[in-house]
């Protein structure tokens, strides 16, 4: 019995752990991190006292389905504007959040999203850049 409550804990810490996404430390890391695992980065242009911004982190950031995405197939980072976090001048825009997909060398894929996207919306988004990078990685190899 005891075994068995110990695997639950186990279990239940495991779980909780894996529920959030794994937010690069900073922009260069992230890219350095995309690099060597020839991922996508999601590069989140935020600011904390954006109510789109929270709107985004506490709904869409915190879906299952959106955690498990990002943290298998990309490389996550934010960079908030109110802490004066290291932006690329070629990616700050006028509003937040904006949602960018680079490739692993900070090149951007597409033109950012906009605003706060809900996880419907996002996962396809994701699986349509998650597409075109694999697209782009084969052609390479070619």
């Amino acid at each position: 019995m005891r075994k068995i409550l110990l695997f639950l804990a186990l279990l239940c810490t495991t779980s909780l752990m894996a529920a959030d996404i794994h937010w690069a430390k900073d922009f260069k890391s992230a890219i350095k991190e995309a690099t060597k695992q020839n991922k996508p980065v999601l590069f989140v242009f935020s600011r904390h006292s954006c109510k789109y911004c929270v709107i985004l982190e506490e709904t869409t950031f915190k879906d299952a389905k959106v955690i498990e995405a990002l943290n298998r197939d990309y490389v996550a980072v934010t960079s908030y504007t109110d802490e004066r976090d290291y932006t690329p001048d070629e990616l700050i825009r006028p509003g937040t959040p904006t949602l960018w997909f680079l490739l692993p060398n900070g090149e951007p894929m597409f033109q950012p999203l906009m605003g706060a996207v809900d996880a419907e919306n996002f996962l396809k988004a994701l699986a349509i850049v998650k597409e075109e990078f694999d697209t782009m990685k084969t052609e390479k190899q070619k």
